[in-house]
C-alpha cells in the first residue's frame, strides 16, 4: 500500500492496481500548487463529509476519470444527483470492494456544503487491504468511540487530524493513537491556513515522548507500507 500526501486532508492511496484519492482538496489549496489535479488518477474517491476543503474537487476529477465516489447517503446522493457515480455508506457499516473492505465509522464533527445545505453525518473510515490495514479519521474530535476500532481490525497506520481548533490537536492525537491501538501516524488537516498552523518539532517530539511515530509529510510525498 502507498500513501501519498496531497495536501491539507487530501490522501492517494495504491493498493494494488485500485487508485483512491480521499477528500480531493487541492486546486484551492495554494500550498499544493505543485499538484495537478489534471493527472492524478482515480479509481474511487472516498469523502469523509462535505464541507468544501474535502469536496472541492471531486467533481472535476471524478468527471474526467469515471471514479466512484463513496461517502455518506447525503454527500453520495449529492454526486450522483450530477451525473456521478456513487456508493452511499452510513456510520457502522462496511462494504467489500475489489480493493479491500472499507467501513465507515463515527466522527466527531459538522458536515454542510459549501450552499450550506445539509452534508449529512461526517465520518471516517477503515481500510483493510490485502496486507495493510489503516485508519482515516476524517475531521473529528477525540471520541470514545475510536476505542470501537481494535476490536475488529488491527491497525498499521492512523492517520490523524492535528491542527487543532477545527478538529483534535496533538495531545488529543496521541490518545487517539492509544484509542485505536496504533503507535504508527500521519498527521494530516494541518498548516493549510493560520488557525490550524504546527510547530512540526514539537509535536514529532510529543508523539516520540509517548514512544510513537509520527510522520508528516511534504505535499506530494509517499510512504510504503
Amino acid at each position: 500500500m502507498q500513501i501519498t500526501f496531497y495536501g491539507h486532508a487530501s490522501l492517494g492511496i495504491k493498493i494494488a492496481d485500485t487508485t483512491i484519492l480521499v477528500d480531493p482538496f487541492i486546486s484551492g489549496n495554494p500550498k499544493a500548487s505543485n499538484i495537478n489535479i489534471e493527472t492524478l488518477e482515480a479509481d474511487y474517491i472516498l469523502v469523509t463529509h462535505a464541507h468544501q476543503d474535502h469536496i472541492l474537487d471531486v467533481e472535476a476529477i471524478a468527471k474526467r476519470t469515471g471514479a466512484v465516489i463513496v461517502s455518506n447517503f447525503e454527500v453520495a446522493t449529492h454526486f450522483d444527483k450530477i451525473g456521478l457515480e456513487s456508493h452511499p455508506m452510513n456510520h457502522g457499516g462496511q462494504w467489500d470492494f475489489e480493493f479491500g473492505n472499507v467501513k465507515y465509522v463515527n466522527a466527531i464533527h459538522t458536515s454542510s456544503f459549501p450552499d450550506g445545505s445539509y452534508g449529512g453525518q461526517p465520518g471516517g473510515f477503515v481500510i483493510e487491504g490485502e496486507h495493510k490495514n489503516i485508519y482515516i479519521a476524517g475531521d473529528t474530535a477525540l471520541t470514545m468511540d475510536m476505542k470501537l476500532i481494535p476490536l475488529f481490525t488491527k491497525l498499521d497506520l492512523a492517520i490523524l487530524p492535528i491542527g487543532d481548533n477545527f478538529t483534535m490537536g496533538i495531545d488529543e492525537a496521541i490518545l487517539a493513537s492509544d484509542f485505536v491501538e496504533c503507535d504508527k501516524v500521519l498527521g494530516y488537516h494541518f498548516d493549510t491556513f493560520g488557525y490550524i498552523e504546527i510547530d512540526h518539532e514539537a509535536a514529532k517530539r510529543k508523539f516520540f515522548d509517548k514512544n510513537k511515530d509520527l510522520m508528516l509529510l511534504e505535499i506530494g510525498e509517499s510512504i510504503e507500507l
